[in-house]
């Protein structure tokens, strides 16, 4: 019987088919089907059939081509190589259910990607779901480590990865194929009619194992990666996060046994410290068997950023060499951009935010961001807003951005904390437009997230805690005039949301960087923010103190316009500290001044001092006036609302019951639009007070408890509704 490759290359010249138009043709390499001429390499069936085909042989040449002349595979029963996927595989349930309904899925869908992060627990999950449905598989099901991500070990070649499969599968050495399309050819041959599971463990990338993935089979091929393996495009794709925090512990319980804290709240702390990351939270398992440490110990160990990574190693396995690994295969360019998102605050970064640290054109820090979201270092949600899980951020910052240059850093925090002003003003300037703001000489933004009031009070409500945190960072990198310029500015959404700690922590170090700045316009600014911080937080004397500090400081800068606004913060102080009389003369003093000035919003501002000073003493047509003038005046939604309870406090005071509730309606459905709860609480209270004063019991009973559910604090020091509320004959 003539050779199948001389056979083939005579068919091939007698028609006039070249090389290449043959492997067009049968979809094989030119230089794989040379080797096939010349007896270099055996053949498969799909190849003499295809063969066949294209020279219209009849079957001549695929009759050359017998069973004798393939590796013989193993009878059916079951290759069983999986490991062991360990008793302390806790938790994931509901994954696990849902891996191993993929694996049984239609054979059409026989690849998928079990993808996450370093430590993830990735290999458990996929061994574990194989396990569960290795019975519908009766060839067996095989693990195979590429070694994608293994420390100081070189990865797997396709065709290494090729040839140990075969040998697997029971194929005489001798019999292998030299060549890598061989080695493919002959694979996928072995598997078109078995049924079996294939685990390829820690795979780097989708060329390291397309010739085992991209055959005919009714087998199916788990693959697990750092990677998302885009470029597997068959595949379906089964993302693997941390642990929920209640299965963390559980693992932590499971492996440590008797040796985990005793003190549920210490080990929870603990977890979390790990971020929840399988791999962590074994080794601190593993360090508590060891001994040496107290929980207590370890938990500061770990609670300290500087010494977390180094706790979370136990000699043998380490958090920081698992990351190591991945972040040393990136290039140059996404190791710089890991690095300087460390110095991004920990919350998720919008995309304007991680453009301006990467200072790159545009489209580049996005193509970047998919490469580093792809190898899971980090995580890109919907919106295109990157974050780090909390170890990656201490790999990044210890690791990552040392390696990028002093001045590179620096320049990324300046573009960083400018872009984050200039949204904060844009913000704001839709938020309140007729406030003050100082000049930063900074451009408005493109493409803002907001359009609107109620948008940019959205984006001020998910920003502030990054935004807080930038005062600070401004601060650290010598950039005084941010520092303060942007709590300045975030000190309205502060005071609107009552958000005191913040509010305070800010101006702090504000303070500190105007007055290092040698600015006294600015120094005046934030001491008379902080005066009102404290004012709202009951804290009057410290309020008053901070509001005669920063009329100094106004009168050393010749600020006149800085020094009526600390007059006017001066007399809110005093009216709250009971001086009634006083307060009037100054808060007179100041409408004055706004009048002739044209500061609309600061005049209702004013009338509402004007109008509880009068109340106090008893002057109620002169309250009731101011009162009404500053509600005609009021513009925003908030604004409106506290011109109503003001005027509706003053007709309480004067024992208007029914004009007080009326207005007291009036206030809570117009918080209710501006969606603020304090205001709204306090309309809501000073219901229930109305209808005490009445003697209507039941009612008040059920304002104050509609008001109660909104969970605010209403400063009876600084608000009426509040203070009479709690007087003792309504507290009993």
């Amino acid at each position: 019987m003539p050779d199948f490759g001389a056979e083939l290359k005579r068919r091939r010249t007698s028609v006039g088919m070249s090389l290449t138009g043959l492997a067009a043709s049968v979809h094989f390499t030119k230089g794989y089907l040379s080797k096939v001429e010349n007896g270099k390499v055996r053949v498969n069936r799909d190849l003499a059939k295809a063969c066949d085909d294209a020279l219209k042989a009849g079957g001549e040449l695929l009759a050359l081509v017998t069973e004798s002349a393939f590796p013989g595979r193993r009878s059916a029963g079951g290759l069983a190589g999986l490991p062991d996927s360990g008793r302390h595989f806790v938790g994931r349930g509901t994954e696990l259910d849902r891996l191993s309904a993929l694996l049984l899925g239609p054979d059409d869908a026989r690849v998928g990607v079990v993808h996450g992060m370093a430590g993830a627990g990735k290999t458990a999950l996929a061994v574990a779901a194989a396990r569960q449905v290795a019975g519908s598989f009766p060839d067996g099901c095989l693990f195979f480590d590429l070694r994608g991500h293994t420390p100081g070990a070189a990865e797997l070649s396709p065709g290494e990865a090729l040839h140990r499969l075969l040998r697997l599968l029971d194929v005489p050495a001798g019999q292998l194929p030299a060549d890598e399309d061989g080695l493919a050819n002959l694979a996928r041959d072995q598997l078109r009619g078995r049924r079996m599971i294939l685990v390829l463990d820690n795979v780097r990338s989708a060329e390291q194992i397309r010739a085992i993935a991209g055959g005919e089979t009714p087998s199916r091929i788990l693959v697990t990666s750092r990677g998302r393996l885009p470029a597997l495009d068959d595949a379906w794709h089964f993302p693997v996060g941390v642990l929920p925090l209640a299965d963390a512990v559980h693992l932590l319980r499971s492996v440590a046994g008797d040796h985990a804290p005793a003190d549920e709240a210490v080990a929870t702390e603990i977890v979390r410290y790990c971020g929840q990351l399988p791999l962590a939270v074994r080794i601190v398992a593993a360090r508590f068997i060891a001994g040496g440490w107290t929980a207590a110990k370890l938990r500061d160990r770990l609670a300290d950023e500087t010494t977390r990574l180094g706790a979370l190693e136990d000699g043998e396995r380490s958090v920081a060499t698992a990351f190591a690994v991945s972040y040393e295969a990136l290039p140059p360019d996404q190791r710089r951009l890991l690095g300087l998102l460390a110095l991004h605050p920990a919350a998720a970064a919008e995309t304007g935010a991680v453009d301006a640290l990467a200072g790159l054109g545009p489209g580049e820090a996005d193509r970047l961001v998919d490469r580093l979201h792809d190898a899971h270092l980090v995580v890109r949600d919907e919106r295109g807003y990157v974050e780090l899980h909390d170890l990656m951020r201490t790999f990044a910052a210890k690791h990552a951005l040392p390696e990028v240059g002093p001045e590179d850093r620096e320049a990324a925090v300046r573009r960083l904390v400018d872009h984050l002003v200039a949204m904060t003003l844009a913000a704001d300037e839709l938020a309140e437009p007729d406030r003050f703001r100082p000049a930063t000489g900074l451009p408005i933004p493109r493409d803002l997230p907001f359009s609107d009031a109620n948008s940019a009070l959205a984006w001020l409500g998910a920003q502030w805690p990054v935004l807080a945190d930038i005062v600070d960072s401004a601060a650290r990198h010598g950039l005084p005039d941010r520092c303060w310029q942007l709590a300045f500015v975030l000190r309205a959404f502060f005071f609107r949301e009552k958000l005191f700690e913040p509010w305070i922590r800010t101006h702090e170090r504000a303070l500190e960087a105007a007055r290092a700045a040698g600015n006294p316009s600015a120094t005046g600014m934030i001491l008379n923010n902080l005066g009102m911080a404290y004012l709202e937080s009951g804290r009057v004397a410290e309020a008053v103190a901070h509001h005669q500090q920063a009329q100094e400081e106004f009168a050393r800068a010749d600020d006149d316009r800085g020094a009526i606004d600390a007059l006017s913060s001066l007399a809110w102080a005093r009216l709250y500290r009971g001086e009634a009389e006083a307060a009037l003369a100054d808060l007179t003093t100041v409408l004055a001044v706004y009048r002739r000035t044209g500061r609309t919003r600061n005049v209702m501002i004013a009338l509402r001092g004007i109008a509880l000073a009068s109340a106090a003493l008893g002057r109620f047509a002169e309250a009731l006036a101011a009162a009404r003038e500053a509600t005609g005046l009021a513009q925003l939604p908030v604004d409106r609302a506290m011109s109503a309870s003001c005027e509706a406090w003053v007709h309480f005071r004067a024992g208007d019951w029914d004009d007080a509730e009326h207005r007291y309606r009036h206030a809570a459905e117009v918080a209710d639009d501006a969606g603020s709860e304090y205001e709204r609480a306090r309309a809501l209270t000073g219901l229930g007070n109305t209808a005490a004063a009445r003697g209507d019991r039941p009612s008040a009973q059920r304002w104050w408890a509609e008001a109660a559910a909104y969970r605010v604090t209403l400063n009876p020091a600084v608000l009426g509704e509040a203070e009479y509320r709690n007087r003792p004959a309504f507290t009993e």
